[in-house]
């Protein structure tokens, strides 16, 4: 069974370019646009891992962060940033006492080898290794 990942961001342009990355090397997308679009395909979709916007329109991308790292049946889903704000971010999301650094963080635009190696290190290749018989 594939490694499904969540794609959360609110310009479709990105969501598709990360999207048709990680089908390439062989892993599920689920799509959404928001924060609140996020965390009801997280419930119902049971993502490996996911990649999250910061800016977002409804619920932000620090919002949807935070519900999902204090929700104890979710936090153990890695997140990997994914953002055009600066590097500076980085620094702030990863010193919040309330919730943990996040797993990862990519600033756009996003270059396929390292959006795949974040996602490798993180939830390994696209399909489990096979057991030798």
């Amino acid at each position: 069974m594939s490694k499904t990942i969540l794609v959360v961001d609110d310009e479709p342009d990105v969501v598709t370019y990360l999207s048709t990355v990680l089908k390439d090397a062989g892993y599920d997308t689920l799509e959404a646009a928001n924060g609140d679009e996020a965390m009801e395909q997280i419930r119902k979709g049971h993502p490996d891992l996911i990649t999250l916007d910061i800016t977002m329109p409804e619920m932000t991308g620090v919002k949807t962060y935070r519900q999902l790292k204090e929700d104890e049946a979710l936090r153990r889903v890695p997140v990997i940033i994914v953002t055009g704000v600066t590097h500076d971010f980085k620094q702030f999301i990863s010193s919040r006492a309330q919730v943990p650094a996040p797993e990862g963080y990519l600033e756009k635009p996003v270059k396929p080898e390292d959006l795949l190696a974040e996602v490798k290190r993180l939830v390994g290749n696209a399909e489990p290794a096979l057991k030798p018989a």
